[in-house]
């Protein structure tokens, strides 16, 4: 259908899916809201599957017709709606798969970051070194200039940690990652010596996970969790067999809030989690 976007961001679903939560909150079908709107239902399943955006006034018309009087998540779900930013991640639209792009634009506005790593390290503390190597063990291998996109846009992304405005972010990093020689001994040294020096600012905070742990409980996999606006509107991102999957139900949210701060009560001090990697440089 004309005027339709062809390929929603995540950022602009989660909008739809938050509008739809607050109707069937509400107990009112599509079709009562469309009627209460003046439009037509197809209207409403538009903006509630992103296929089409939605005026602050429409917004603010829906949540009312839900009796929605949460006021800080109606704004927030208002800055969303308004938002046009086009941010650096545009550059790579059609040129990379779209997850990347959204992971790109959730971190852009998330207020905070948490990575929990059980294998590799966090791609924010990555190096080009050690990104390389580890997009190069990709199965098929990738042409030179998609792994070189890769990369590239692996590094731009750190822009969160060290820009003008960075965020506050916690890694939690099993001693199994810091182990892994991604890219060679050198590449590995290096890699350790980067988690180092990012370790010291101020609003970064990298702990470690010992082998010699025992009440160290398996994860499964690894996790990101950005920060929203506000609580309601936080995200998990998770890396899955068919691919990223962004979780953003309250109830899996509380699950990855707790489970978070669970692994990190367990885990190393900042402290002593540097001396464990300075160990880990000199064994290498």
């Amino acid at each position: 259908m004309a005027g339709l976007r062809p390929e929603p961001t995540a950022r602009q679903m989660r909008l739809g899916t938050e509008l739809r939560r607050l109707r069937e909150a509400a107990d009112i079908t599509g079709r009562e809201a469309a009627a209460m709107l003046g439009v037509s239902s197809a209207q409403i399943s538009q903006i509630e599957a992103a296929l089409t955006g939605v005026s602050e006034k429409r917004l603010r018309s829906m949540a009312a017709n839900y009796s929605c009087s949460d006021e800080e998540l109606i704004s927030a779900l208002v800055r969303m709606a308004t938002d046009r930013t086009r941010g650096w991640w545009e550059e790579y639209r059609g040129q990379l798969p779209t997850s990347f792009l959204d992971l790109s634009e959730l971190e852009h506005k998330a207020t905070f970051r948490w990575d929990l790593d059980l294998l590799h390290v966090s791609g924010l503390l990555q190096t080009e070194d050690y990104a390389r190597a580890l997009f190069s063990t990709r199965i098929p291998e990738l042409p030179d200039t998609d792994l070189d996109l890769r990369v590239r846009h692996r590094m731009q992304r750190r822009v969160i940690l060290e820009g003008a405005t960075p965020i506050p972010y916690k890694a939690v990093i099993h001693e199994a990652a810091l182990r892994i020689s991604v890219g060679g001994r050198a590449a590995a040294q290096a890699q350790l010596a980067r988690i180092l020096e990012l370790s010291e600012a101020d609003h970064i905070s990298v702990r470690v996970i010992p082998f010699a742990l025992e009440r160290f409980d398996d994860t499964g996999s690894a996790m990101i969790y950005a920060g929203g606006s506000i609580p309601k509107l936080d995200t998990v991102v998770r890396d899955g067999p068919h691919g990223t999957a962004f979780v953003d139900s309250e109830a899996q949210l509380g699950v990855f809030r707790t489970l978070f701060r669970r692994v990190e009560a367990v885990s190393l001090d900042p402290e002593r989690s540097r001396d464990l990697i300075h160990k880990l440089t000199k064994e290498l």
